[in-house]
């Protein structure tokens, strides 16, 4: 039997607040995260509304030290490790891993240098616009913070980015290449200029005037998506290396399904969808009927959540009509490169407290989107395990099955 790769710690930043109470209590209430955008001048965008995190529960930073991305990878990242009683005294830091995934990495940074360029006539930048911009510098950071001095780097697959660091950390700890892996994903993608590009798609939600109501997943009146920022970071540990500091299992990452669609840029595709899933379940060893509940990549888009409710029904067969199917994006925004990650601890932090997370502003149905998507009111679950679904751009797909406490 393989060996359980377990969570013994969890940290997440979204736009329904820092930390763990604040999820559990957004799970269980249902709560709106998505709101005008303070952190942005919205006189310059047509779509004023985003799943911003709330500055009333940030720490106060120095905004010249890193990037708004890097800044809530940290946030998480620690949040893990006080979690997991994670001291350095207690572990080989060699031994300890750190892949930080991004969709798009230091937007902040970007944004402002260019400004200062193209608007300002500025021509000499900062010396740190690159190394606070890169695509690395969450893992570099939380590396920093942790000591971490084994096995590191940075995943960027679009949507499907959390997903992917998490199979990467559960590859290396299963491969002996690392005791204990802080993976997870941090995305800050509220700048005018990447604001501008994804209204250029013209699949935004902008619903300026009723925010609360703007992101609606299956939902036969679904407008689009909402963008959103957030981090979220789990420490994995070895079963050995967990028992040997005492560490209590949150639940475990019992299998990982990856595909590519190979085809369009943008349109999602049934096929590698189902395939990611069905591959996930095989990883870990399971069978359909063990599923207790599908966090959906639900974006709220016209073609992403027919699409992925024929998937899951073609992976799941009639198990999928017999489950709860939720898209907590619904609540906090699509986060990007960090919405699995978000979504993964989200569901866990509410499963284990004996909820399922519900879809808000699902209140007119979709014939073809004709599953259980707990409407706008969550609900009690003793759910054992669970599937967790992104799906990027480019087709690259990514479907981590978990185990809750109730499923060790």
């Amino acid at each position: 039997m393989t060996p359980q790769v377990y969570v013994t710690g969890m940290g997440v930043v979204s736009a329904l607040g820092v930390g763990r109470d604040a999820h559990q209590e957004a799970a269980r209430s249902g709560s709106n995260g998505i709101r005008l955008m303070e952190s942005v001048d919205i006189s310059l965008v047509d779509c004023k509304i985003a799943g911003e995190v709330p500055a009333r529960s940030l720490p106060p930073f120095d905004v010249r030290r890193a990037d708004r991305f890097v800044r809530f990878a940290l946030l998480a990242a620690q949040e893990a490790g006080a979690e997991a009683g994670l001291s350095r005294t207690d572990f080989d830091p060699r031994r300890l891993g750190v892949v930080v995934a991004t969709g798009l990495g230091g937007c902040e940074t970007l944004d402002a240098a260019y400004h200062r360029l193209y608007a300002q006539n500025l021509t000499r930048f900062h010396p740190t616009s690159i190394p606070y911009a890169m695509y690395n510098a969450a893992t570099s950071a939380v590396a920093n913070q942790h000591q971490a001095k084994g096995p590191a780097y940075s995943v960027v697959s679009a949507c499907a980015s959390g997903a992917h660091a998490i199979t990467q950390g559960l590859d290396w700890i299963r491969s002996g290449r690392a005791d204990m892996v802080l993976a997870g994903a941090a995305d800050a993608p509220l700048a005018v200029g990447i604001i501008r590009g994804w209204e250029g798609m013209r699949i935004l939600s902008v619903d300026n005037e009723n925010p609360d109501q703007a992101c609606r997943p299956f939902s036969a009146d679904r407008k689009g998506l909402v963008l959103a920022e957030g981090a979220a970071i789990l420490l994995l540990e070895s079963e050995q290396s967990a028992r040997r500091r005492g560490a209590a299992p949150l639940g475990a990452i019992a299998g990982c399904g990856l595909t590519s669609d190979a085809g369009h840029l943008t349109d999602p595709s049934t096929e590698g969808a189902q395939a990611a899933m069905e591959l996930a379940l095989t990883d870990g060893r399971l069978q359909a009927s063990e599923i207790d509940y599908v966090n959906a990549h639900g974006t709220g888009t016209r073609a992403n959540d027919s699409t992925e409710t024929n998937a899951i029904k073609a992976a799941l067969g009639g198990r999928a009509y017999a489950i709860p199917v939720s898209s907590t994006k619904s609540m906090h925004g699509h986060a990007m490169g960090a919405s699995g990650a978000i979504e993964i601890v989200l569901s866990l932090i509410a499963l284990n407290a004996g909820v399922v997370p519900p879809t808000r502003n699902l209140h007119q149905p979709d014939p073809q989107c004709d599953l259980d998507y707990v409407p706008n009111t969550s609900r009690p679950s003793d759910a054992r395990v669970f599937l967790s679904n992104s799906f990027g751009f480019g087709g690259l797909n990514g479907v981590v099955a978990v185990r809750t406490q109730r499923g060790l």
